[in-house]
């Protein structure tokens, strides 16, 4: 039986990762390692793998986190001062989701969406 899924998504600096996703509302969680980061929220935890040498333009890493609320959800970023990507602003999309993307300091894309009634 499958029960998780956990995005696994590269970083160049373990601080700098676990800054900006504190800035989202995660915590760090599990075993401190030093090329390993373990972030949660709610019932959600991502995994970032250290690359130091990623180019940031070059990374095509990305996720879909559903949510609810997520008007609240935006607006809390907007306060956070956390960049709203310039393409992906708060929209109801056609295939019935209302979402909006951010890139994290790695250029992963982190898009949010809660499906529309």
């Amino acid at each position: 039986m499958i029960t998780d899924i956990i995005a696994k998504l590269p970083m160049r600096q373990k601080e700098l990762t676990s800054d900006f996703y504190k800035k989202l509302g995660f915590t760090v969680f599990g075993n401190e390692f030093d090329h390993y980061l373990m972030l949660q929220k709610d019932d959600l935890q991502l995994h970032f793998f250290e690359f130091k040498n990623l180019v940031p333009d070059e990374n095509y890493g990305q996720i879909y986190i559903r949510t609810t609320s997520i008007e609240n959800l935006y607006n809390s970023f907007i306060e956070n001062k956390v960049p709203i990507h310039s393409n992906g602003n708060l929209a109801e999309k056609p295939w019935g989701q209302k979402e909006f993307s951010i890139l994290d300091p790695d250029n992963n894309l982190i898009t949010f969406g809660e499906t529309l009634n």
